[in-house]
């Protein structure tokens, strides 16, 4: 039984996110069958797609949020003008200040009528008919639609039989990262952009996914596309505006290609040309469908554009689409996401045979993900090697509320944990994402608050948990003496459940 509790614990930490508490049988499922266990959620139909009561497209968010704008943007205007009528100055500067959220809702109250006694007669009623609409609460649609972007995707990672699937979109979604930081359009993005760009194509094909998240409005928005002219297109000339290399640039050094893979300053600047007029529709829709992606041909760089050795035509937004194609199945493509693929399942330095195995098939299926997962959990080296990796924050988190039994009904706890642990949800510090090596998330420090939030968690719920019993659920024999004994030594159940979280069993993958 303890070489199939050591598969069942590498099946469940390496590829998934931990043993569920309760009745769930995890543990003995994936002892009885690990790799059939991992790979069972890969053939399940739309297994990674996410649609639930509440989520709304990009285009539908896209559209609340350029009316919301506009409604402060009226409001804001309504509000000058007002000064301007009632009180003009004489102050320059006092002219062209831009009145706060706040300050407008004061001034627009001051002009509202009185408060109705207890009767309901207003006495101001009369004399002010039409008070001026207040603007709308900045309390808005985006950090309702962030917080309930953020709980379907920790319910779906929560009640996951392994997760495995769940994993991949995490991998993806970190490799094709935005940031919620960026902006308001970012945040009221970023779980659309996941579910719409990410989600179809786990386990689909690598260039669809590549030409799905470039093509993203979310994706264009962080990365500055929208800006970007040709130099010699009709916008170009007339907005004496150019090139914003941004998005070139990641799509070759972090998305494809890799640092080293061949491609050139000039071919940055090639394909920064080639996706020229790649912009979403705005508020007026003049480009389409507010929301949406679009193509701008007078912002688009005319005539033919070499990258790679190779000459791609003048031929509006398929140019692009033939260049995404192209590199999606480059040679050095198919090693960086093999060695990047392995790096993040088995270890920080991946075996080379096993690089070499992935990278043939990503290269023999053209891009297939699903027989890239297939041929990972496959491969013996994803099994022998030690559980060494540091689960990150996200993982630990769920993996904890796995353990414990909990229905996360509002993300509140899980946002602040991830803030506190360096890891806050869609939200890294740059378009390459969070870090993927142990030495990233088993600092010091890291460990201490990792220590402090297993303490916080044992404090709500070990009185009424008996951790000797989880640790069969979490490793069952494959759990080492020294851990079995620190967790049966300990002075309450509150200590033995912290110590359990904080084990080797349960932090490492």
């Amino acid at each position: 039984m303890a070489r199939d509790s050591q598969a069942a614990l590498v099946a469940l930490n390496r590829f998934g996110f931990g043993a569920r508490g309760g009745a769930s049988g995890d543990f003995v499922n994936a002892a009885s069958d690990p790799r059939g266990f991992v790979t069972s959620e890969l053939n399940r139909a739309n297994a990674a797609l996410l649609e639930m009561p509440g989520l709304s497209s990009t285009p539908a968010l896209g559209k609340a949020l350029f009316d919301y704008q506009f409604e402060i943007q009226q409001a804001r205007d309504a509000v000058a003008k007002s000064a301007a009528t009632e009180a003009p100055s004489t102050d320059p500067k006092a002219q062209r200040r831009n009145p706060s959220l706040s300050s407008i809702a004061k001034d627009m109250m001051a002009k509202e009528p009185m408060a109705a006694s207890a009767d309901g007669n207003n006495a101001n009623a009369a004399t002010q008919p039409n008070p001026p609409k207040p603007p709308p609460q900045p309390a808005n649609v985006i950090q309702k639609t962030f917080r309930t972007e953020a709980l379907a995707r920790i319910q779906r990672a929560t009640f996951a039989d392994c997760g495995f699937v769940e994993r991949l979109v995490v991998f993806w979604s970190n490799h094709f990262c935005i940031s919620a930081n960026k902006g308001g359009l970012a945040r009221i993005w970023a779980g659309s952009f996941e579910r719409e760009a990410i989600r179809p194509h786990v386990v689909g094909r690598f260039a669809d996914m590549l030409k799905a998240v470039e093509q993203h409005p979310a994706m264009l928005f962080f990365l500055d596309n929208q800006q970007s002219l040709g130099p010699d297109s009709r916008a170009g000339i007339n907005r004496n505006r150019g090139l914003n290399e941004n998005l070139a640039r990641e799509i070759m050094e972090l998305h494809t290609l890799g640092v080293g893979g061949g491609y050139t300053q000039d071919d940055v600047t090639s394909l920064a040309r080639v996706i020229t007029g790649w912009t979403f529709a705005g508020r007026q829709g003049q480009l389409g469908p507010s929301g949406t992606f679009a193509f701008n041909a007078n912002a688009h760089q005319p005539g033919p554009q070499r990258v790679m050795g190779k000459v791609y035509e003048p031929n509006g937004v398929a140019q692009g689409e033939a260049v995404l194609a192209d590199i999606a199945r480059h040679p050095s493509t198919a090693k960086f996401i093999a060695t990047k693929f392995a790096r993040h399942f088995v270890a920080d330095d991946p075996p080379p045979a096993l690089v070499a195995r992935l990278q043939d098939v990503f290269t023999r299926t053209d891009g297939d993900l699903k027989a890239l997962a297939t041929a990972l959990v496959d491969s013996g080296e994803a099994w022998d090697a030690p559980l060494t990796k540091m689960r990150s924050p996200y993982e630990f988190l769920i993996a904890s509320g796995r353990l414990l039994g909990r229905n996360p009904e509002d993300p509140s706890r899980y946002l602040g944990g991830l803030n506190v642990l360096g890891q806050p949800l869609w939200s890294p510090a740059g378009p390459n994402g969070f870090p993927d090596t142990s030495a990233a998330w088993a600092a010091p420090e890291g460990m201490k608050l990792r220590l402090d939030i297993s303490a916080q968690i044992a404090s709500r719920l070990g009185d009424g948990i008996d951790p000797r019993e989880l640790l069969e659920l979490v490793a069952a024999d494959a759990a080492s003496p020294d851990t079995r004994r620190t967790v049966e030594r300990a002075e309450s159940r509150q200590q033995a459940l912290a110590l359990l979280l904080m084990s080797p069993e349960f932090q490492r993958r």
